[in-house]
């Protein structure tokens, strides 16, 4: 422990005054030698450190979201070099230089809160132990000492004899439920945050190795704080309990208003956007401008939500403009020409499909029974057809020439002989 407080001794004396001036507020407040004093000057100094990390929380969210791009060129790369693991680390990096991206950027915010972090757990060791650190003086040391959170001592853990908690005037059961809570909670947060961003900011479209170890580490991270934890004072559980809260806080508004595309957050967004959008006609925040620009712009490798968008926009008479604007469509879903052809939201007549005909119709010649041009109602006279039945013609050929018709051939014919000269039959044999 010593090595490690020797490491983070240039930011020990900060965090101690940092903590000290909150004290001294809340001190006021609720009293100084209280739980709450120094509980909330603990969850103040959280707050202010993760407002100084907000710029490496949008830089995580844009490397995370870079990696997810990257991830089928990933796989190709992968299975290509299966057999070739140095090829494959450097056409890793090579695509990674190309791309300008950096895997460590998720890992930003976690490394950055990491001096933080083990110097108020060397801090808080010191108050258990009853020394001096950095801007707290002995009696500053005293009041910590006395502050309990819920019955438990703020240095005390989870692993301490029960004469050291008596030492801190406190019992050992009420210390071990209360960090027992206090670590649950921190290991449910921090799986419900990793669950989170699997099961809604993910592109489900895209299956890749990377999506398998995020839901490996969805796990493995709450085992991680439950093991670590029993090792951790109060106060510094209340630390990280604080953090984990944010976190999960901040992800949600990310999700919410800026989610990756192709995940169910950006479906859930789309839609909101576009009832938003078609009730006042036009979009309103320059976010989400920003959002149908982009959108736009990738015209047709827009993903199945955003076509959806464009689609639903379409509908209510609306069309997307390069710079994420809307305008009213003049040629709307519902409007018509002049001739009662639809027209799309391009402004174009839509092509309507040809009516389809009955058999009688196509017969005929016309579609609905309809007369050709320059047709009229009267009876044709046809000149190639008799009215009469074609039975009848050869008798009356016979008879105005006077020649007798031969009766047998028609029933011949129809009953399947060959008409003319028949061959003759041989003679039978006796």
């Amino acid at each position: 422990m010593d090595t490690i407080a020797s490491l983070f001794s240039f930011i020990t004396t900060p965090v101690s005054w940092v903590i000290v001036q909150f004290h001294s507020v809340y001190g006021a407040i609720f009293g100084p030698d209280t739980g709450w004093a120094w509980g909330l000057s603990i969850v103040s100094l959280v707050i202010l450190i993760r407002i100084c990390l907000i710029p490496l929380f949008v830089k995580q969210i844009k490397s995370t979201r870079a990696m997810q791009t990257l991830q089928p060129e990933m796989k190709k790369i992968q299975e290509r070099y299966k057999n070739d693991k140095q090829r494959q680390s450097e056409e890793m990096m090579k695509l990674y230089k190309e791309t300008g991206t950096n895997p460590l950027s998720s890992c930003l915010p976690i490394l950055a809160q990491s001096p933080f972090f083990f110097a108020l757990y060397h801090v808080l060791n010191s108050i258990a132990t009853g020394d001096t650190i950095g801007v707290i003086n002995q009696s500053l040391l005293q009041s910590a000492q006395k502050a309990h959170i819920v019955g438990a001592p703020l240095a005390a853990k989870f692993t301490d004899s029960a004469s050291k908690v008596e030492a801190l005037g406190a019992s050992l059961t009420d210390v071990r439920v209360v960090t027992a809570i206090m670590i649950v909670l921190m290991s449910a947060s921090q799986f419900f945050t990793q669950r989170q961003l699997m099961t809604k900011n993910v592109d489900t479209t895209v299956k890749t190795p990377f999506m398998q170890q995020q839901k490996m580490l969805m796990y493995v991270f709450p085992v991680m704080f439950a093991v670590f934890g029993i090792n951790f004072p109060v106060g510094v559980l209340v630390y990280w309990l604080t953090t984990n809260v944010w976190t999960m806080g901040q992800q949600m508004y990310v999700i919410h208003n800026n989610p990756t595309p192709g995940s169910k957050a950006q479906a859930s967004y789309l839609d909101r956007l576009t009832k938003h959008i078609a009730q006042h006609n036009k979009v309103g925040k320059r976010r989400d401008r920003a959002i149908v620009k982009a959108i736009v712009a990738k015209g047709r490798d827009r993903n199945e939500f955003e076509r959806k968008f464009i689609n639903g926009l379409s509908k209510a008479g609306l069309a997307a403009q390069a710079d994420g604007t809307v305008i009213k469509s003049d040629s709307a879903a519902t409007a018509q020409a002049e001739d009662g052809t639809p027209i799309t939201a391009g402004g174009t007549p839509k092509r309507q499909q040809p009516k389809r005909q009955s058999k009688s119709q196509r017969q005929h010649g016309g579609a609905g029974g309809a007369k050709a041009a320059g047709e009229t109602d009267e009876p044709k006279t046809s000149l190639t057809k008799s009215d009469e039945p074609e039975d009848t013609k050869p008798a009356a050929a016979a008879k105005k020439g006077g020649a007798k018709p031969a009766g047998g051939t028609r029933s011949k014919a129809q009953s399947g002989q060959r008409k003319g000269p028949q061959r003759p039959k041989s003679p039978s044999k006796k």
